[in-house]
Protein backbone atom coordinates (compact mmCIF):
# COMPACT_ATOMS: atom_id res chain seq x y z
CA UNK A 1 0.00 0.00 0.00
CA UNK A 2 1.54 3.41 -1.24
CA UNK A 3 0.51 6.77 0.57
CA UNK A 4 2.17 10.31 0.87
CA UNK A 5 1.47 12.83 3.86
CA UNK A 6 1.85 16.79 3.46
CA UNK A 7 1.56 18.42 7.29
CA UNK A 8 -1.93 20.48 6.96
CA UNK A 9 -2.66 21.28 10.19
CA UNK A 10 -3.93 24.62 11.13
CA UNK A 11 -5.59 27.07 13.96
CA UNK A 12 -9.08 25.46 12.71
CA UNK A 13 -8.98 21.60 12.91
CA UNK A 14 -11.91 21.35 10.14
CA UNK A 15 -13.33 17.90 11.89
CA UNK A 16 -13.80 20.25 15.42
CA UNK A 17 -15.64 22.67 13.43
CA UNK A 18 -18.19 19.86 11.90
CA UNK A 19 -18.93 17.92 15.41
CA UNK A 20 -21.95 18.99 17.53
CA UNK A 21 -21.64 21.19 20.22
CA UNK A 22 -23.41 19.38 23.08
CA UNK A 23 -23.29 20.63 26.84
CA UNK A 24 -22.43 18.03 29.77
CA UNK A 25 -26.17 18.00 30.53
CA UNK A 26 -26.85 17.31 26.78
CA UNK A 27 -24.26 14.23 26.28
CA UNK A 28 -25.35 12.44 29.77
CA UNK A 29 -29.25 12.74 28.52
CA UNK A 30 -28.27 11.33 25.47
CA UNK A 31 -26.10 8.87 26.62
CA UNK A 32 -28.91 7.79 29.68
CA UNK A 33 -31.56 7.70 26.82
CA UNK A 34 -29.32 5.48 24.52
CA UNK A 35 -28.66 2.68 27.40
CA UNK A 36 -32.35 2.83 28.05
CA UNK A 37 -33.97 1.92 24.36
CA UNK A 38 -30.26 -0.45 24.52
CA UNK A 39 -31.90 -2.27 27.42
CA UNK A 40 -34.70 -1.61 26.22
CA UNK A 41 -34.70 -3.24 22.39
CA UNK A 42 -31.14 -4.90 22.61
CA UNK A 43 -29.81 -8.21 23.27
CA UNK A 44 -28.83 -7.46 27.18
CA UNK A 45 -29.98 -8.30 30.50
CA UNK A 46 -32.15 -5.77 31.98
CA UNK A 47 -30.55 -6.31 35.74
CA UNK A 48 -27.67 -4.52 34.78
CA UNK A 49 -29.15 -1.65 33.30
CA UNK A 50 -28.93 0.49 36.95
CA UNK A 51 -25.21 -0.25 37.15
CA UNK A 52 -24.36 0.50 33.60
CA UNK A 53 -25.88 3.71 33.73
CA UNK A 54 -23.80 4.37 36.90
CA UNK A 55 -20.64 3.65 34.88
CA UNK A 56 -21.22 5.71 32.12
CA UNK A 57 -22.27 8.55 34.66
CA UNK A 58 -19.38 8.19 36.41
CA UNK A 59 -17.15 8.02 33.23
CA UNK A 60 -19.19 11.41 32.01
CA UNK A 61 -18.49 12.93 35.26
CA UNK A 62 -14.77 12.42 35.12
CA UNK A 63 -13.61 12.67 31.68
CA UNK A 64 -16.47 13.73 29.52
CA UNK A 65 -17.03 10.67 27.17
CA UNK A 66 -17.07 6.82 28.29
CA UNK A 67 -16.25 3.61 26.41
CA UNK A 68 -19.40 1.44 24.68
CA UNK A 69 -18.75 -2.08 25.09
CA UNK A 70 -18.77 -4.03 21.58
CA UNK A 71 -22.73 -4.76 22.14
CA UNK A 72 -23.93 -1.16 22.24
CA UNK A 73 -21.51 -0.02 19.68
CA UNK A 74 -23.21 -2.97 17.12
CA UNK A 75 -26.59 -2.03 18.66
CA UNK A 76 -26.51 1.86 18.29
CA UNK A 77 -25.22 1.62 14.71
CA UNK A 78 -27.93 -0.51 13.32
CA UNK A 79 -30.41 2.15 15.41
CA UNK A 80 -28.51 4.90 13.63
CA UNK A 81 -29.22 3.79 10.76
CA UNK A 82 -32.93 2.84 11.41
CA UNK A 83 -32.80 6.31 12.47
CA UNK A 84 -31.95 8.39 9.31
CA UNK A 85 -34.39 9.63 7.63
CA UNK A 86 -32.28 10.09 4.37
CA UNK A 87 -32.04 6.60 3.59
CA UNK A 88 -34.71 4.40 1.27
CA UNK A 89 -33.39 0.96 2.22
CA UNK A 90 -33.69 0.84 5.80
CA UNK A 91 -36.02 -2.47 5.97
CA UNK A 92 -32.75 -4.68 6.44
CA UNK A 93 -31.30 -1.82 9.24
CA UNK A 94 -30.87 -5.28 11.54
CA UNK A 95 -28.55 -6.88 9.00
CA UNK A 96 -26.18 -4.43 9.38
CA UNK A 97 -22.65 -5.93 9.65
CA UNK A 98 -20.82 -4.21 12.76
CA UNK A 99 -17.07 -4.08 12.87
CA UNK A 100 -15.59 -2.85 15.65
CA UNK A 101 -12.35 -1.66 14.91
CA UNK A 102 -11.52 1.01 17.56
CA UNK A 103 -8.76 -0.91 18.40
CA UNK A 104 -7.02 0.39 14.78
CA UNK A 105 -5.82 4.11 15.82
CA UNK A 106 -3.44 4.34 13.07
CA UNK A 107 -3.67 5.84 9.38
CA UNK A 108 -2.15 2.49 7.97
CA UNK A 109 -4.27 0.12 9.80
CA UNK A 110 -7.72 2.67 9.13
CA UNK A 111 -6.55 2.47 5.48
CA UNK A 112 -6.05 -1.51 4.82
CA UNK A 113 -9.02 -2.06 7.18
CA UNK A 114 -11.12 0.38 4.97
CA UNK A 115 -10.09 -1.34 1.87
CA UNK A 116 -10.35 -4.74 3.42
CA UNK A 117 -14.08 -3.23 4.31
CA UNK A 118 -14.66 -2.81 0.41
CA UNK A 119 -13.19 -6.22 -1.03
CA UNK A 120 -15.30 -8.00 1.55
CA UNK A 121 -18.87 -6.19 2.13
CA UNK A 122 -18.81 -6.74 -2.20
CA UNK A 123 -19.60 -10.42 -1.07
CA UNK A 124 -19.08 -12.10 -4.93
CA UNK A 125 -21.63 -9.38 -6.08
CA UNK A 126 -24.54 -9.77 -3.36
CA UNK A 127 -23.51 -6.82 -1.34
CA UNK A 128 -23.97 -7.07 2.89
CA UNK A 129 -24.94 -3.53 4.71
CA UNK A 130 -21.50 -3.59 6.69
CA UNK A 131 -20.14 -0.28 8.55
CA UNK A 132 -16.35 -0.02 9.96
CA UNK A 133 -16.31 1.58 13.32
CA UNK A 134 -12.96 2.96 14.35
CA UNK A 135 -11.89 4.77 17.27
CA UNK A 136 -14.00 7.92 18.39
CA UNK A 137 -13.44 11.67 19.82
CA UNK A 138 -12.43 11.25 23.54
CA UNK A 139 -12.66 15.02 25.17
CA UNK A 140 -9.93 17.31 23.19
CA UNK A 141 -8.73 13.79 21.30
CA UNK A 142 -9.44 13.57 17.67
CA UNK A 143 -8.59 10.53 16.10
CA UNK A 144 -7.80 9.53 12.33
CA UNK A 145 -10.77 10.00 10.10
CA UNK A 146 -11.32 9.94 6.13
CA UNK A 147 -11.93 13.04 4.50
CA UNK A 148 -13.01 11.27 0.71
CA UNK A 149 -16.86 11.20 0.41
CA UNK A 150 -16.69 7.90 -0.81
CA UNK A 151 -13.98 5.46 -0.65
CA UNK A 152 -14.29 4.84 -4.65
CA UNK A 153 -14.80 7.41 -6.38
CA UNK A 154 -13.96 9.18 -9.43
CA UNK A 155 -11.31 12.06 -10.43
CA UNK A 156 -12.27 15.01 -11.76
CA UNK A 157 -9.75 17.07 -14.20
CA UNK A 158 -10.54 20.66 -14.76
CA UNK A 159 -8.32 21.19 -18.49
CA UNK A 160 -8.13 24.35 -20.36
CA UNK A 161 -12.51 25.40 -19.44
CA UNK A 162 -13.85 21.71 -19.33
CA UNK A 163 -14.20 19.26 -16.52
CA UNK A 164 -12.66 15.38 -17.49
CA UNK A 165 -13.91 13.00 -14.90
CA UNK A 166 -16.55 13.89 -12.35
CA UNK A 167 -16.91 17.29 -11.54
CA UNK A 168 -18.13 17.17 -7.86
CA UNK A 169 -14.39 15.93 -7.56
CA UNK A 170 -12.29 18.61 -8.84
CA UNK A 171 -11.11 19.89 -5.50
CA UNK A 172 -10.46 16.34 -4.02
CA UNK A 173 -8.91 15.77 -7.27
CA UNK A 174 -6.05 18.48 -6.49
CA UNK A 175 -5.63 18.00 -3.35
CA UNK A 176 -4.96 13.85 -4.38
CA UNK A 177 -2.71 15.40 -6.71
CA UNK A 178 -0.74 17.92 -4.33
CA UNK A 179 -0.64 14.94 -1.87
CA UNK A 180 1.85 13.49 -4.89
CA UNK A 181 -0.80 10.87 -6.57
CA UNK A 182 -0.21 10.19 -9.78
CA UNK A 183 -3.31 10.32 -12.53
CA UNK A 184 -2.76 7.90 -15.39
CA UNK A 185 -0.95 8.91 -18.14
CA UNK A 186 -4.11 8.61 -20.31
CA UNK A 187 -6.66 9.99 -18.28
CA UNK A 188 -10.17 9.19 -18.39
CA UNK A 189 -13.81 10.22 -17.23
CA UNK A 190 -13.58 7.41 -14.71
CA UNK A 191 -10.12 6.73 -12.77
CA UNK A 192 -10.55 6.13 -9.11
CA UNK A 193 -9.29 7.99 -6.51
CA UNK A 194 -6.85 7.62 -4.13
CA UNK A 195 -8.29 7.40 -0.46
CA UNK A 196 -7.72 10.69 1.40
CA UNK A 197 -7.27 10.77 5.56
CA UNK A 198 -6.39 13.06 7.93
CA UNK A 199 -4.52 11.90 11.10
CA UNK A 200 -4.76 12.70 14.92
CA UNK A 201 -2.59 15.46 14.11
CA UNK A 202 -4.90 16.92 11.12
CA UNK A 203 -2.34 15.84 8.41
CA UNK A 204 -3.38 14.95 4.91
CA UNK A 205 -2.52 11.58 3.64
CA UNK A 206 -3.27 9.46 0.61
CA UNK A 207 -3.56 6.00 0.14
CA UNK A 208 -3.57 4.88 -3.57
CA UNK A 209 -6.33 2.32 -3.95
CA UNK A 210 -5.42 -1.49 -4.11
CA UNK A 211 -5.28 -3.34 -7.37
CA UNK A 212 -8.66 -5.30 -7.85
CA UNK A 213 -10.23 -3.93 -4.39
CA UNK A 214 -13.01 -1.63 -6.26
CA UNK A 215 -15.38 -3.94 -8.37
CA UNK A 216 -16.95 -1.66 -11.69
CA UNK A 217 -19.59 -2.44 -13.90
CA UNK A 218 -19.25 -1.21 -17.59
CA UNK A 219 -22.51 0.03 -18.40
CA UNK A 220 -24.45 -1.47 -21.21
CA UNK A 221 -28.00 -1.34 -22.70
CA UNK A 222 -29.17 -4.41 -23.73
CA UNK A 223 -31.02 -3.05 -26.98
CA UNK A 224 -28.98 -0.29 -28.11
CA UNK A 225 -25.28 -1.36 -28.93
CA UNK A 226 -24.62 2.13 -29.36
CA UNK A 227 -24.43 2.65 -25.56
CA UNK A 228 -20.63 0.65 -25.61
CA UNK A 229 -19.46 4.01 -27.47
CA UNK A 230 -19.69 5.95 -24.36
CA UNK A 231 -17.38 3.63 -22.58
CA UNK A 232 -19.63 4.04 -19.09
CA UNK A 233 -19.01 2.19 -15.91
CA UNK A 234 -19.05 2.97 -12.05
CA UNK A 235 -18.58 1.13 -9.18
CA UNK A 236 -20.27 -1.59 -7.84
CA UNK A 237 -20.66 -0.06 -4.22
CA UNK A 238 -21.22 2.67 -2.65
CA UNK A 239 -19.04 2.88 0.54
CA UNK A 240 -20.08 6.58 2.64
CA UNK A 241 -17.11 8.12 4.87
CA UNK A 242 -17.45 11.11 4.93
CA UNK A 243 -20.35 10.89 7.88
CA UNK A 244 -20.06 11.16 11.53
CA UNK A 245 -22.09 8.29 13.28
CA UNK A 246 -23.09 9.87 16.50
CA UNK A 247 -24.39 7.13 19.48
CA UNK A 248 -25.25 8.38 23.24
CA UNK A 249 -23.58 11.61 23.12
CA UNK A 250 -20.61 9.77 21.40
CA UNK A 251 -19.10 10.56 18.05
CA UNK A 252 -16.83 8.87 15.54
CA UNK A 253 -16.21 10.57 13.31
CA UNK A 254 -14.77 7.71 10.72
CA UNK A 255 -17.28 4.95 10.48
CA UNK A 256 -17.61 4.13 6.71
CA UNK A 257 -20.87 2.07 5.59
CA UNK A 258 -22.22 0.68 2.75
CA UNK A 259 -25.41 -0.90 1.45
CA UNK A 260 -26.29 -1.10 -2.51
CA UNK A 261 -27.45 1.24 -5.12
CA UNK A 262 -30.43 2.34 -6.02
CA UNK A 263 -30.24 2.19 -9.90
CA UNK A 264 -31.68 6.09 -9.91
CA UNK A 265 -28.76 7.14 -7.96
CA UNK A 266 -26.26 6.40 -10.31
CA UNK A 267 -28.59 6.91 -13.80
CA UNK A 268 -30.46 9.69 -12.84
CA UNK A 269 -27.97 11.67 -10.11
CA UNK A 270 -24.39 11.12 -11.20
CA UNK A 271 -24.68 10.38 -14.58
CA UNK A 272 -27.29 12.53 -15.79
CA UNK A 273 -27.18 15.46 -12.82
CA UNK A 274 -25.71 19.00 -14.97
CA UNK A 275 -23.23 19.47 -12.41
CA UNK A 276 -22.42 15.46 -12.26
CA UNK A 277 -21.59 13.93 -15.99
CA UNK A 278 -24.40 15.82 -17.15
CA UNK A 279 -24.29 12.70 -20.00
CA UNK A 280 -28.16 13.78 -21.33
CA UNK A 281 -27.30 14.86 -24.64
CA UNK A 282 -24.66 11.89 -25.31
CA UNK A 283 -27.41 9.61 -24.34
CA UNK A 284 -29.79 10.88 -26.70
CA UNK A 285 -27.69 10.63 -29.46
CA UNK A 286 -27.08 7.02 -28.80
CA UNK A 287 -31.03 6.00 -28.56
CA UNK A 288 -31.66 8.37 -31.56
CA UNK A 289 -33.94 10.44 -28.95
CA UNK A 290 -35.97 13.53 -31.47
CA UNK A 291 -34.74 16.25 -29.30
CA UNK A 292 -38.28 18.13 -30.79
CA UNK A 293 -40.18 15.74 -28.76
CA UNK A 294 -41.27 17.52 -25.40
CA UNK A 295 -40.75 14.10 -23.35
CA UNK A 296 -37.25 12.95 -25.18
CA UNK A 297 -35.27 14.22 -21.75
CA UNK A 298 -38.01 11.41 -20.23
CA UNK A 299 -36.90 8.48 -22.56
CA UNK A 300 -33.48 9.40 -21.99
CA UNK A 301 -33.77 8.75 -18.33
CA UNK A 302 -35.63 5.49 -18.88
CA UNK A 303 -33.21 3.91 -21.02
CA UNK A 304 -30.41 4.73 -18.98
CA UNK A 305 -32.06 3.38 -15.87
CA UNK A 306 -32.87 0.52 -18.07
CA UNK A 307 -28.87 -0.14 -19.06
CA UNK A 308 -27.89 0.40 -15.37
CA UNK A 309 -30.04 -2.23 -14.26
CA UNK A 310 -29.34 -4.46 -16.72
CA UNK A 311 -25.52 -3.89 -16.59
CA UNK A 312 -25.40 -4.92 -13.06
CA UNK A 313 -27.58 -7.81 -13.42
CA UNK A 314 -25.62 -9.45 -15.97
CA UNK A 315 -22.58 -8.81 -13.57
CA UNK A 316 -24.28 -10.74 -10.71
CA UNK A 317 -23.91 -7.31 -8.27
CA UNK A 318 -27.36 -6.36 -6.24
CA UNK A 319 -29.02 -3.37 -7.11
CA UNK A 320 -32.43 -2.16 -6.27
CA UNK A 321 -34.71 -0.54 -8.99
CA UNK A 322 -37.15 2.38 -7.38
CA UNK A 323 -40.01 0.79 -7.61
CA UNK A 324 -38.84 -2.23 -5.61
CA UNK A 325 -36.98 0.26 -3.44
CA UNK A 326 -40.19 2.33 -2.36
CA UNK A 327 -42.20 -0.99 -1.41
CA UNK A 328 -39.57 -2.13 0.50
CA UNK A 329 -39.61 0.87 2.25
CA UNK A 330 -43.23 0.89 3.13
CA UNK A 331 -43.06 -2.03 4.30
CA UNK A 332 -39.69 -1.08 6.97
CA UNK A 333 -42.59 1.99 7.90
CA UNK A 334 -45.03 -0.91 8.65
CA UNK A 335 -42.76 -2.35 10.83
CA UNK A 336 -41.62 0.24 12.68
CA UNK A 337 -45.32 1.33 13.85
CA UNK A 338 -45.85 -1.88 14.18
CA UNK A 339 -43.65 -2.16 17.21
CA UNK A 340 -44.54 1.57 18.61
CA UNK A 341 -42.12 3.49 16.90
CA UNK A 342 -42.68 6.39 14.46
CA UNK A 343 -40.28 6.15 11.07
CA UNK A 344 -38.40 8.60 10.36
CA UNK A 345 -38.24 10.14 6.67
CA UNK A 346 -37.57 13.44 4.93
CA UNK A 347 -39.64 13.10 1.86
CA UNK A 348 -37.35 15.07 -0.60
CA UNK A 349 -35.03 12.50 0.06
CA UNK A 350 -36.68 9.05 -0.04
CA UNK A 351 -38.91 9.79 -3.26
CA UNK A 352 -36.85 8.34 -6.04
CA UNK A 353 -35.86 10.87 -9.50
CA UNK A 354 -37.56 9.14 -11.78
CA UNK A 355 -41.38 8.56 -11.73
CA UNK A 356 -42.33 9.71 -8.45
CA UNK A 357 -45.67 9.88 -8.64
CA UNK A 358 -45.87 6.07 -9.29
CA UNK A 359 -43.62 5.37 -6.61
CA UNK A 360 -46.02 4.71 -3.15
CA UNK A 361 -43.40 7.04 -1.33
CA UNK A 362 -44.65 10.19 -2.99
CA UNK A 363 -48.19 9.53 -1.21
CA UNK A 364 -46.69 9.01 1.94
CA UNK A 365 -46.89 11.20 4.75
CA UNK A 366 -43.50 11.68 6.27
CA UNK A 367 -41.47 13.49 9.20
CA UNK A 368 -37.49 13.10 9.68
CA UNK A 369 -37.81 13.06 13.68
CA UNK A 370 -33.73 13.91 13.33
CA UNK A 371 -33.86 11.57 16.66
CA UNK A 372 -30.08 9.99 17.89
CA UNK A 373 -28.39 7.66 17.31
CA UNK A 374 -28.05 8.76 13.76
CA UNK A 375 -25.67 9.68 10.87
CA UNK A 376 -24.51 13.28 9.93
CA UNK A 377 -21.73 15.23 8.40
CA UNK A 378 -21.45 18.61 10.23
CA UNK A 379 -23.26 20.55 12.67
CA UNK A 380 -23.56 23.39 10.57
CA UNK A 381 -26.33 21.19 8.11
CA UNK A 382 -27.41 17.79 8.73
CA UNK A 383 -26.42 17.72 12.46
CA UNK A 384 -27.12 21.49 13.78
CA UNK A 385 -31.33 19.68 14.46
CA UNK A 386 -30.23 15.83 15.82
CA UNK A 387 -31.64 15.18 19.10
CA UNK A 388 -33.87 13.57 21.36
CA UNK A 389 -37.08 12.97 19.99
CA UNK A 390 -39.01 11.03 22.60
CA UNK A 391 -41.84 10.84 20.25
CA UNK A 392 -43.01 7.51 20.88
CA UNK A 393 -42.44 7.81 24.76
CA UNK A 394 -44.80 8.16 27.21
CA UNK A 395 -43.92 10.74 28.84
CA UNK A 396 -46.51 13.06 30.34
CA UNK A 397 -47.26 16.00 30.35
CA UNK A 398 -44.68 17.85 32.86
CA UNK A 399 -41.82 15.87 31.41
CA UNK A 400 -42.67 16.81 27.47
CA UNK A 401 -43.11 20.19 28.49
CA UNK A 402 -39.52 19.70 29.85
CA UNK A 403 -38.64 18.16 26.81
CA UNK A 404 -40.48 21.05 24.92
CA UNK A 405 -38.31 23.98 27.02
CA UNK A 406 -34.79 22.04 27.09
CA UNK A 407 -35.44 21.97 23.38
CA UNK A 408 -36.21 25.27 22.67
CA UNK A 409 -32.91 26.30 25.26
CA UNK A 410 -30.44 23.86 23.09
CA UNK A 411 -31.88 25.41 19.84
CA UNK A 412 -31.51 29.19 20.91
CA UNK A 413 -27.71 28.88 22.67
CA UNK A 414 -26.35 26.85 19.46
CA UNK A 415 -27.79 29.65 17.08
CA UNK A 416 -25.85 32.15 19.67
CA UNK A 417 -22.69 29.66 19.45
Amino acid sequence: MSRSFIDSRSSSDPLRRRLRRLSPSERAEEANAFLDLYFREGDADPSDRASRQREVRRDLERHGFYRHTTEELAFGARVAWRNHGRCIGRHVWKALDVLDCRGLTEPDAVAAQTFRHLREADNGGDIRPTISVFAPVTGDQTPVWIESRQVAQYAGYLETGRVVGDPANVEMTRICVSLGWRPPSTRSHFDLLPLLLRDAFGRRLVYATPEGSVREIEIRHPHYPEFASLGLRWYAMPLVSDMILTIGGIDYPCAPFNGWYMATEIACRNLLDTYRYDLVNAVARCIGADTRDPLWKDDVVLELNRAVIASFRDAGVRLVDHHQASAQYLDFDRAERANGRMPSGDWAWIVPPQSSALCPVFHHAMTDLKDVPNFYRSRATDGADLSLSRVTEERGRILTRADNWRRRWRDWRRREI
